[in-house]
């Protein structure tokens, strides 16, 4: 169980004690399970209603079960690169899925998350990336931690393309499904807008090194993107060709900057080009 303590200023002085968690972002579900659960809220260490005020100095505490299956450890080695009682960081490396499906049972980066999240908690990546970028994944030990998160966090992608850009620029292109039963994106008519921000690194032997942030989410977009305008991701199989140099889509999630759910401290969490990726930069 998770217990946070929020300290009462002079702004929510006389509040009732649900606008005020409403406005630290539980919600209408969570603190309706707050309010059903022994000492889900408490006021100077005693039960209280959602009804009741604050007042300057108060201390106000809530306390979130864990809910939910975690999938089976494995011994799958991760590199942490952050963690507290609210989230979990960690650098993913190529070819491992973040969640368990029917092809990978055991070797997903929930199994190899598993050892350091609470028990019985459901496993909540605040995003997702393909299965063969590497990068940081932020997951959220809670409830409460997953939802203040949710479309909050911004990431900065770098990747490298076959063809060489200079400058910056924005891909302003709608991305919709090619069929029902395929996996694979398009650019086209009837899809949703998707909208992509780059800036060349470098350039050179027919490469370029991006910097990419992305202002909507859509599935595959900075691959269909890029092969849209008929520079692929290196070594992307499905939107471009295979090469040599590297055996999957180079694409790397780098940086992540938000705002902690919990403390409200700005954050910024980084990690180092994965091996391949790196030999192949470096030679640009």
């Amino acid at each position: 169980m998770r217990k946070i303590y929020l300290r009462i200023g002079e702004k929510d002085d006389g509040r009732k004690i649900k606008y005020y968690l409403y406005d630290f972002g539980v919600s209408v579900t969570l603190l309706r399970r707050l309010k059903q659960t022994e000492n889900g809220i408490t006021l100077n260490g005693s039960p209280a209603r959602v009804i009741d005020r604050l007042h300057i100095g108060d201390t106000l505490c809530v306390s979130i079960e864990n809910r939910g299956n975690m999938p089976s450890p494995s011994d799958n080695g991760i590199c942490i690169l952050y963690e507290d009682e609210d989230l979990l960081a960690v650098d993913k490396p190529p070819f491992m899925p973040v969640h368990e499906s029917g092809k990978h049972r055991g070797d997903a980066l929930s199994n190899a998350a598993a050892s350091h999240m609470p028990k019985n908690a459901a496993f909540r990546a605040v995003y997702r990336l393909d299965r063969d970028t590497t990068g940081i994944v932020l997951i959220a030990k809670h409830e409460l931690a997953a939802a203040k998160l949710a479309g909050k966090v911004r990431k900065d992608y770098y990747a490298i393309i076959s063809g060489e850009l200079s400058g910056e620029g924005v891909i302003d292109a709608p991305i919709r499904q090619i069929s029902e039963k395929s996996t694979k994106r398009c650019c086209g008519d009837g899809g949703k807008r998707a909208v992509t921000r780059y800036e060349v690194i470098k350039h050179g032997a027919g490469l370029s090194l991006l910097k990419i942030n992305l202002e909507t989410g859509r599935t595959h977009q900075i691959r269909v993107h890029f092969a849209h305008i008929g520079m692929p991701l290196l070594g992307d199989t499905l939107y471009g060709s295979a090469d040599e140099r590297i055996n999957r889509q180079a694409l790397h999630c780098k940086d992540i900057y938000f705002t902690h759910p919990i403390s409200g401290k700005e954050m910024h969490i980084s990690c180092t080009f994965p091996a391949d990726f790196n030999a192949v930069a470096e030679k640009i």
